[in-house]
């Protein structure tokens, strides 16, 4: 994971490739980074991938990593991809962005 922030908390981003839209990812994303009480966003990428950004505690985060790497019943997931990223300011929650 990358180092943590002030706050303890760590942020990724993860790229996602596969049958990962038209089939909900972006919003079981949400609800799945939200149910782990992470803040971040979740958007689709011009060329069929889905682009996460998760911030909160390294486990919370790892826990969302893990889960994205599967996905929600009837996505596909062929490949995913993470790096540390920059944390976010402002971010309450987790959010769809287009």
């Amino acid at each position: 994971m990358s180092p943590a922030g002030p706050s303890g908390a760590v942020a990724r981003r993860i790229l996602v490739r596969g049958r990962v839209q038209g089939v909900g990812f972006r919003w079981s994303a949400m609800a799945e980074g939200n149910r782990l009480g992470l803040a971040g966003w979740a958007r689709n990428l011009p060329d069929g991938r889905v682009e996460v950004h998760a911030q909160g505690p390294e486990e919370a985060v790892a826990a969302l990593v893990a889960w994205l790497r599967v996905g929600p019943m009837g996505a596909a997931v062929t490949s995913s991809r993470e790096e540390p990223a920059p944390l976010e300011p402002g971010l309450g929650s987790f959010e769809i962005r287009r």
